[in-house]
């Protein structure tokens, strides 16, 4: 019975603070290239309720980092042209075959 209740307290206690473990304690100032570079999406992590810091949070193969929040807007604008680039680009061979295609008979 006292494993039981030390158990339920443990899962209890890991439900209701499972935001506070995932909260940065510290955070870098700069991003490396190759980093920015992998980030597949960002969380902005205020310093309120169970966080006391503030900072962005990049997702890069699901590993986390933490960076400034001076940051922000460096972190922003790169998303927006990597989405943009994802956007205009073929993503497979016959759709890029197709398009060379369109190009060599707009030249002629």
């Amino acid at each position: 019975l006292h494993i039981y209740l030390v158990s339920n307290t443990v899962i209890t206690l890991l439900a209701l603070f499972h935001g506070a473990f995932s909260c940065c304690t510290e955070i870098s100032n700069g991003i490396p290239r190759r980093i920015l570079q992998r980030v597949e999406k960002f969380e902005i992590q205020k310093a309120d309720g169970l966080c006391h810091l503030e900072a962005i949070i990049l997702h890069v193969k699901g590993r986390k980092f933490c960076v400034s929040p001076r940051v922000h807007q460096l972190v922003e604008n790169w998303m927006k042209i990597k989405h943009k680039n994802l956007r205009n680009k073929p993503h497979d061979r016959k759709q890029r075959i197709i398009k060379f295609i369109k190009k060599k008979e707009n030249k002629q």
